[in-house]
């Protein structure tokens, strides 16, 4: 049987054609070390994973970052708390002045060994964007495993303490659907989830970002489990909204693997096509000599779960 990677890059696309912009985020993968197994997860990150950046590509981003041209650092992963460089990776950053968001899973904050981990976002500032599939218990365990949810509000409520979510330390959450369907508007649902964690759990949060699911890696194999890949993609491209072709996070966003390889973002990352489709593998040590702006951007059939809709960013709607 064909795996979801295969149908998406083997297969002519007909998304239009980009191009890159000036790169202003950096977005990093610490590596594919997490304590949780999601079922949504596009890295396939886990427990028994072993993949990790080491010391020498993590001196290669405070180098990058040392140019001046990089406003944001996002850490991402696995758990990206979990690879043994991030703090040193952090202080650095702040001490240059570039914003740091780490995308936190929550529980990772109640994990033993990280128990004044909260405490180190909080005294460097850092941005906290953390997955919080739904407001129900039930949704959220069935995607991320049972006792996740009431994990996860008490980690919200350790950031409150400590000043997230209240303006000055943004805490931002992210909604994926559970199945195969395009998020709601995020609006309307953020508002949905002030309101039920605020009466329910009496915990506050900035705003919600509503993630499209990409149909790839461990997401792409339940909808190829259940005959539903196809469906899934022709949903994706009936719903194609060209007016989000200019805010598609590809142009102005660089991914970089746990190995200091680029990509246009962690997507293709993940199904392996390389920045600037031109058959070789860039590295991140390109970027001390010149950005990426004015390159084309690989583009494959997944890319329409970037536009469909209200569109879809690792910075929630694009609409």
């Amino acid at each position: 049987m064909q795996d979801s990677r295969a149908l998406l890059v083997r297969s002519h696309t007909d998304f239009p054609p980009l191009r890159r912009g000036r790169t202003s985020i950096l977005q990093v993968n610490l590596g594919y070390l997490c304590n949780l197994s999601c079922v949504h997860c596009h890295v396939n990150a886990g427990p028994t994973r072993t993949e990790m950046m080491q010391e020498a590509e993590i001196a290669q981003v405070i180098e990058v970052l040392e140019q001046g041209h990089i406003e944001v650092l996002d850490l991402t992963g696995g758990a990206p708390e979990m690879n043994p460089h991030f703090r040193a990776l952090v202080r650095a950053a702040r001490a240059l002045g570039v914003t740091v968001i780490d995308r936190c899973n929550l529980t990772i904050l109640r994990e033993p060994g990280y128990e004044d981990l909260a405490e180190f976002l909080a005294a460097n500032r850092v941005q906290v964007v953390a997955s919080l599939p739904c407001y129900s218990e039930e949704n959220v365990n069935k995607q991320r495993g049972k006792g996740v949810f009431n994990g996860s509000v008490e980690a919200i409520r350790r950031l409150n303490a400590l000043g997230y979510g209240d303006g000055e330390l943004p805490l931002d959450l992210v909604y994926n659907p559970v199945g195969a369907h395009l998020p709601p508007p995020q609006a309307a649902l953020e508002a949905d989830y002030k309101r039920e964690l605020g009466e329910h759990f009496g915990i506050r949060f900035n705003r919600l970002l509503t993630i499209t699911n990409m149909p790839i890696s461990r997401f792409g194999a339940v909808l190829m489990a259940h005959h539903q890949f196809n469906d899934y993609m022709a949903l994706l491209r009936d719903n194609h909204n060209v007016a989000n072709l200019d805010a598609v996070m590809c142009r102005h966003t660089l991914s970089v693997d746990y190995q200091g390889y680029l990509y246009d973002c962690d997507f293709n990352q993940m199904l392996d096509l390389p920045q600037g489709h031109s058959g070789r593998r860039p590295h991140l040590s390109e970027l001390l000599r010149a950005d990426k702006a004015g390159e084309d951007i690989y583009v494959a059939d997944h890319c329409f779960g970037c536009t469909a809709g209200a569109g879809s960013s690792c910075g929630g709607a694009l609409e």
